[in-house]
């Protein structure tokens, strides 16, 4: 379950931007975009959903089998000229009853930002697209991932996730590195065994057992099974709800067949996730009791939110990213950027991690820059949707087009983030891209969070409440690494040799 889940997915950080609007910045704002005239034609949206039933099952077996997530995109870019248009995306008949899976699509940088405009769209059970996993996943209950702005439980889950961030902020740092140290002790003694070492394993339970600590206040330590197990119980709870919607890489037709023809019942991870919410509820009683008192939620409100927030936004997050990263340091296209990285590191920080801190990062411009451009090639949500909260007119470069309400977009992150209006080499890992003043402004187009990278976390939008917390995290987390090692060798996914610090 670990492989397949790489497959699918100091001081308080503090926000790139002074910005707290749940709009994200004008993109008629670059002088490399074109501005908004009210000269731009208004066009009908090219496209089509094909025979009923029939449509969408063509479109589901080419998003899955034939030409994969990004190819099918960029196939309909070019058969309508234009990056707005009308598809059908999984999941769709025969199991799924119920689920539309018409969506206008929105593939450019400035149409894409649409989808974070919370006056003219709205996210109500939309996390996945039309289908929503079965609420038994989340304690029989909507969490705040699935809540729309205007929802008045998303104002408390949303003020209360801002608030166990901001209070965990005093032990985060110390609490990553103590189980740093852990992983790569893993590592170098799987290394020295058998001459290599799958990150994944390692990497997932420290990021369990680090962030459950910092998120939920229970420490993982107190019981065996959980500090073990716990990461295996999460990512097979996540992996069995998105399964219908992610792309496996498994042999075709049987992919097809048993992985996105239906939806998996809870039953099948039942056990494992009440083992999750019996640890929670015993041992991380004063992060509960904050929930009851401070922000009215009920206790069994605040455990399984807490649950989704460990274990889809943090730990599924972290665990695709910090693998992006691992592998954008061993790619051939990126020669030298270890040295570079190294350089900076110990130049600004030095080789003591008692020095590491959130204020020490943000002084690591290429480190940071690195982070940003994993976020945009390699997004841990890919697919973003948003449904018309009313009639609204879209705007991408060239045309205008009428959205009815209650109809559903869907932008494909990867490929969005990959406009060549917006970025030069787009298709190309460039460690540098967000450094000096230009990279800084690119950061307005930066779409990995529910938002913009300038963007502030609220109540009132739906980005990413530990947007800063990612970005600072995954720095740290590189930072850490070269003040251990002046070097690691990676091949297929795996750690095959680490050079200690001189």
């Amino acid at each position: 379950m670990s492989a397949m889940m790489a497959s699918m997915m100091g001081a308080s950080p503090g926000t790139s931007s002074s910005s707290s609007s749940s709009s994200p910045p004008s993109i008629a704002s670059t002088p490399s975009i074109p501005s908004r005239p009210s000269s731009l034609p208004v066009r009908k949206i090219p496209g089509s959903y094909g025979w009923p039933l029939l449509g969408p099952i063509s479109d589901r077996l080419d998003y899955f089998w034939f030409q994969g997530p990004e190819t099918f995109f960029k196939k309909r870019i070019e058969k309508n000229k234009s990056t707005v248009f009308r598809t059908n995306v999984p999941p769709t008949f025969p199991f799924f009853v119920g689920v539309n899976p018409n969506v206008i699509a929105v593939l450019d940088v400035k149409s894409f930002s649409h989808l974070f405009d919370m006056e003219i769209v709205e996210k109500a059970n939309v996390l996945v697209g039309d289908w929503m996993p079965s609420t038994k996943y989340t304690g029989d209950m909507r969490v705040c991932a699935y809540l729309d702005t205007s929802e008045a439980k998303h104002t408390q889950l949303k003020k209360f996730s801002m608030d166990i961030l901001k209070r965990s902020s005093a032990i985060w740092v110390k609490t990553m590195v103590s189980k740093l140290d852990t992983m790569w002790a893993t590592i170098e003694s799987d290394i020295s065994k058998s001459g290599s070492s799958n990150i994944i394993p390692p990497l997932q339970q420290f990021l369990f057992n680090f962030l459950t600590i910092c998120i939920t206040g229970a420490d993982p330590s107190t019981s065996p099974e959980i500090s073990k197990a716990g990461f295996a119980l999460i990512d097979t709870w996540l992996g069995l709800q998105l399964l219908p919607t992610v792309k496996v890489g498994i042999l075709q037709p049987l992919e097809e067949i048993f992985l996105h023809s239906f939806q998996y019942p809870f039953w099948l991870v039942q056990g494992g996730y009440n083992k999750l919410v019996k640890f929670i509820e015993e041992e991380g009683t004063e992060v509960i009791q904050r929930g009851e008192k401070e922000f009215n939620l009920t206790a069994k409100e605040t455990v399984h939110n807490l649950l989704f927030m460990l274990g889809f936004n943090a730990y599924g997050g972290f665990s695709l990213l910090f693998l992006a990263l691992v592998n954008a340091l061993g790619d051939d296209q990126n020669p030298g950027i270890q040295e570079k990285l190294r350089n900076e590191v110990r130049e600004k920080i030095g080789t003591d991690s008692s020095k590491l801190s959130f204020e020490a990062i943000k002084e690591l411009e290429l480190v940071q820059s690195f982070v940003y451009e994993a976020l945009r090639l390699n997004p841990p949500v890919p697919l973003q949707y948003a449904r018309a909260r009313k009639d609204f007119k879209l705007t991408s470069y060239d045309s205008v087009y009428e959205i009815k309400k209650g109809e559903l977009l869907c932008g494909y992150q990867p490929l969005v983030m990959k406009d060549s209006k917006v970025f030069d080499n787009p298709e190309n890992f460039e460690p540098g891209r967000f450094t000096e003043e230009k990279g800084q402004e690119l950061l307005n187009y930066l779409f990995w969070s529910n938002g913009p990278q300038t963007g502030s976390p609220s109540e009132s939008n739906k980005q990413c409440a530990a947007k800063d917390y990612v970005t600072l995290t995954a720095s740290l987390f590189l930072a850490d690494m070269f003040q251990r090692y002046d070097s690691i060798t990676i091949s297929s996914g795996s750690i095959t040799a680490v050079k200690n610090a001189n």
